[in-house]
């Protein structure tokens, strides 16, 4: 049955399948008896087998790439890790050595606290992950312990048999697979070998990509690690700061809008004691102008009782004059 492949961008889930399928396949081929006894010819198969098994643990584990798509992906990953792991043993070791003051300790930014286009500018990958990074880390620093373990007994046949290949060569495979036809040829292949010209020599594109898998990876595993701690130590530096200044920030908004509120209010009480003066005038201007009427009333009022008084007096005295004129007459 054909299986259908799927397309597009890898997940995160699928990349790390991918990384512990490598690193299985890897322990895998290590432990293995070699049987073939062409090295070229066994060096094309096993390269197919290889990522074909590869490809099914994906499978079986839920990633549904083909062995081309998974072969495509690992040298993508390699030359991604290898941009950032140059960049952060680089940065780190000429910080390091510069004998920075506390003033100018920050000027080294380390790429996982970058943004994107601060990667690009640098000419790094914009999307690696640190979960990825330090993945790929775990399976070259395992691989480079391994090679190196069997480095001693196996130096004339990786010198011999090792050809290139097109996808990124496997090391141990080829030295298994050629250990036992190299007892019977060796006395006599000895005396060649002092004689080999320069061209016998392994081709470039082996030498160009053992080197990532040899290359002091243990060494530049512990810088990565140290560099990761002090990442993660500006991070949480950075946090602090930052948190401090949002608190810092948040108090002095809270106190001016404080002190906003004491003003509304301190204005609005102003404006209540305006408004009750207001009415309090209003009320004592009432009852000064009732006061008054009230007076001018009781001015009337006793001024008609004087005029009444008056005109009664007047009337009186003017009968009893007629009176005594009549007396007289």
């Amino acid at each position: 049955m054909a299986r259908e492949y799927r397309k597009g961008n890898w997940t995160l889930q699928e990349t790390l399948i991918l990384i512990t399928a490598k690193k299985l396949d890897d322990e895998r081929r290590i432990k293995a008896p070699s049987s073939s006894s062409s090295p070229s010819s066994s060096n094309r198969n096993t390269g197919e087998l290889r990522w074909k098994w590869v490809e099914n643990y994906c499978w079986t584990h839920g990633c549904l790439r083909s062995q081309n798509q998974c072969n495509d992906k690992w040298d993508n990953l390699l030359r991604d890790y290898k941009k950032v792991r140059d960049y952060e043993v680089t940065k780190s070791s000429s910080s390091s050595s510069s004998h920075l003051s506390n003033n100018n300790q920050f000027q080294f930014q380390s790429y996982w606290t970058m943004e994107k286009h601060q990667r690009k500018e640098h000419k790094l990958p914009s999307n690696m992950l640190l979960q990825v990074y330090q993945a790929v880390t775990q399976v070259l620093q395992k691989k480079s312990h391994t090679f190196q373990l069997h480095h001693h007994q196996h130096h004339f046949v990786n010198v011999l048999h090792s050809p290139p290949q097109e996808q990124h060569p496997q090391v141990m495979p080829l030295l298994t697979s050629t250990s036992q036809p190299l007892s019977h040829t060796a006395p006599a292949a000895s005396q060649p070998l002092l004689l080999l010209p320069p061209p016998s020599l392994p081709p470039r594109p082996v030498d160009s990509t053992t080197p990532p898998v040899s290359e002091g990876s243990e060494s530049s595993g512990t810088e990565c690690k140290n560099d990761d701690d002090n990442s993660e130590s500006k991070r949480r530096k950075f946090e602090q700061k930052l948190g401090s200044s949002i608190m810092r920030s948040a108090s002095e908004l809270a106190q001016a809008l404080r002190s906003c509120e004491e003003k509304k209010e301190k204005r609005h009480q102003e404006m209540m004691e305006l408004h009750r003066r207001g009415l309090h005038i209003e009320e004592r201007r009432s009852q000064l102008n009732q006061q008054g009427i009230t007076n001018l009333v009781s001015a009337v009022t006793n001024l008609t009782g004087v005029i009444q008084s008056f005109i009664t007096m007047n009337k009186d005295h003017g009968g009893r004059n007629a009176d005594d004129h009549a007396c007289s007459s």
